[in-house]
């Protein structure tokens, strides 16, 4: 995969997608958008890859958009342009996505990071949604994604202010899951996604499906989606190997199927 805006690793039972806009703070584009959702649809592909971080540098996830390719567009423009359709795509995207965070994740880059089911967060992350500063407000996800994460007072005071917290508050609120030093961040992403990597790829796809449907449903709904999930991986190879070995006391081979 020959990219400009992004850079893809492949690791050994995961990929690494990193942002490669250094100059501006890897401000978000369209093509950079165009980019990372081929990424992700070419590795929800790849058996060969189970798990996918997202990342920036030690200076910035995403400062947020390329505000210069959207300031003089016209409603209708922006509109036909329906650069928010890539966003649908990947949270679409079937496999965990861990977000390994540094510097400013303003905007979009917040928007994209609360996309991710698993945020690793240094201790130099500053975290927001300042779009109201230049006179619009969140458009990919922020207002619904941080309200459901952080509830209504937090997600208020963030975007009617513009407010940006730091790694441990946002930590404080439940809006990532660790704060380690910016020297470790992208290691300490890495290590998760061994660790989810090493799990049966059928049970983490459908228990990530179960997690997320409880954000587009009522309690009752979405016991019966989890329900049927369940009782799905009774007709995988993989629940009958993990069973097996659990009381053969060995460690389990996954074949993903």
């Amino acid at each position: 995969m020959n990219f400009k805006n992004i850079l893809v690793t492949k690791e050994t039972g995961y990929a690494v997608i990193q942002f490669n806009r250094p100059d501006v703070l890897n401000a978000i584009n369209i093509k950079l958008m165009q980019e990372l959702v081929e990424a992700l649809e070419a590795l929800d592909k790849d058996n060969d890859v189970r798990c996918v971080i997202i990342t920036g540098n030690e200076k910035a996830f995403a400062a947020g958009a390329d505000i210069k390719e959207m300031a003089g567009a016209s409603a209708m423009e922006m509109l036909i342009r329906d650069q928010f359709a890539r966003w649908d795509k990947i949270r679409k995207f079937k496999k965990p996505l861990i977000a390994a965070v540094s510097g400013f994740a303003l905007g979009g880059g917040c928007e994209l990071m609360m996309t991710c089911d698993i945020v690793i967060a240094s201790e130099t992350a500053n975290i927001g949604q300042p779009e109201v500063n230049i006179g619009v407000m969140p458009g990919a996800g922020g207002t619904q994604r941080l309200t459901r994460a952080v509830g209504k007072v937090k997600t208020m005071e963030l975007v009617l202010t513009g407010k940006i917290i730091g790694a441990q508050e946002a930590l404080r609120w439940g809006l990532i899951n660790k704060v380690v030093p910016v020297e470790y961040y992208l290691e300490e992403a890495k290590d998760i996604a061994k660790e989810i990597a090493s799990k049966p790829p059928l049970a983490v796809r459908l228990a990530k499906e179960a997690v997320l449907k409880s954000f587009d449903t009522t309690i009752e709904s979405g016991l019966e989606f989890e329900r049927k999930n369940f009782y799905l991986l009774f007709a995988s190879e993989d629940q009958k190997e993990g069973m097996s070995a659990f009381t053969e006391k060995r460690k389990p081979a996954w074949k993903g199927r």
